[in-house]
């Protein structure tokens, strides 16, 4: 009698065990070959697009034309 009640409890944990096994075995499947890329490995951008979408991003345009004037005089001067 306590021998059966064991017994049954132990199948029951061995059968959850299992369904969450195969649960996480599909999710595995499921994520590892039918999970579609973003992008493809030949539209990967250049260094170059990459470093000037990040500029663009980060840096903000100067509506203030004093300011303007003084950062295109100051390129000025560095290109000379």
């Amino acid at each position: 009698m306590i021998l059966e009640s064991n017994l049954s409890g132990l199948i029951t944990f061995i059968v959850i065990i299992v369904v969450a096994a195969l649960i996480a075995v599909t999710a595995f499947v499921i994520h590892r070959f039918l999970h579609p890329k973003l992008k493809s490995d030949n539209e990967k951008p250049s260094e170059e697009e990459i470093m000037k979408e990040e500029l663009d991003r980060v840096l903000q345009p100067i509506d203030d034309e004093k300011t303007a004037a003084e950062v295109n005089a100051y390129k000025d001067e560095e290109n000379d």
